[in-house]
Parts: C-alpha cells; sequence; structure tokens
C-alpha cells in the first residue's frame, strides 16, 4: 500500500468527518490537524487526526463515508455502533474473517444492515476489526449465519499503515 496523495483538509471537510462519527458512534475525535491521505491498491483513503490514522473514508452506496478504523476505534472509544464477540472469535475477527452469529454476545440494537459497525471482544472492550452489518443488530445475536462482512481488521495493511 502506497501513498498516492496526501494533503490537509478544508474546515468544512473536518466538521462532516466530526459530524458523521458524532451522529454515527458517538465519538468525539478532537485534533487539530487533519490530513487526506489518499492511498493505492486500496479500497480505503486514511485521515491522520494529529498525525495518527484513526479515519478511513469507504464506499456506501456509491458515496463516500467517513468511519473509523481499528486504531481510532481504540483511540475514541465509540458509544454506538459496536457488536461485542466472544473469546472464541477473537483469533478469527483478527485474521479478518467476517462474523458470525455464534460468536457474538451483544450488538447495538440501532445497527441498520448495511451499516459499517466497530467489532469489540467482550474480556476488554478491544476493538478488533470493521465490519458492515448484513442484518440489523437486534438479528444478530443467535445460533447461526454470518451476519457482519469483515472489512478491516488488526494486523492487516490498513492497521500497519505508518507515515
Amino acid at each position: 500500500m502506497e501513498v498516492k496523495s496526501r494533503h490537509h483538509l478544508r474546515s468544512d471537510a473536518v466538521s462532516e468527518i466530526r459530524d458523521a462519527l458524532g451522529n454515527r458512534l458517538g465519538v468525539d475525535l478532537g485534533g487539530d490537524s487533519f490530513e487526506l491521505v489518499e492511498l493505492t491498491d486500496s479500497p480505503f483513503d486514511l485521515v491522520l487526526v494529529d498525525g495518527d490514522p484513526n479515519v478511513l473514508y469507504h464506499e456506501a452506496d456509491g458515496e463516500r463515508e467517513p468511519f473509523v478504523t481499528v486504531r481510532g476505534a481504540n483511540a475514541h472509544p465509540p458509544e454506538r455502533g459496536v457488536v461485542t464477540v466472544d473469546a472464541g472469535a477473537v483469533s478469527f475477527v483478527s485474521d479478518g474473517a467476517d462474523v458470525m452469529r455464534p460468536g457474538i454476545t451483544e450488538a447495538d440494537e440501532s445497527i441498520a444492515a448495511g451499516e459499517p459497525v466497530i467489532i469489540a471482544e467482550e474480556t476488554h472492550g478491544k476493538v478488533l476489526g470493521v465490519g458492515r452489518a448484513l442484518v440489523d443488530g437486534a438479528e444478530m445475536v443467535g445460533d447461526s449465519g454470518k451476519v457482519v462482512r469483515s472489512l478491516h481488521h488488526v494486523g492487516d495493511d490498513l492497521y500497519e499503515f505508518s507515515v
């Protein structure tokens, strides 16, 4: 993964990111410096907040939307949009596997199918990945079936990215 371009964001773009993450996740990023890093060979672009890769842009219904990275979610814990997995699912999710119903202990019921979600482990609340909900949050806990498609996880190229 290489950097295609890098530039500071205007204040209106920073406000859009803050509003989107605040409304969707209850996250307050803080930060003074926001830089957009466009990447080659990646479906995402990154936003560095005070030099840390805390936000990614992903495609949703043909439009780019901001969402937190794994590092961003661990630095700024979300209040909403979280799917919690048990200890048995940790190694699979950390390797990029999609999330299956039997591994889920809890899911925010306000999650709608198609939305990006945070995947956290139940013991310490650490974020392991970011995914896209395949079903509504109220339907996630159960006995069988895939419910979250993995987009980004601990140890992937995006997680390891440094400038």
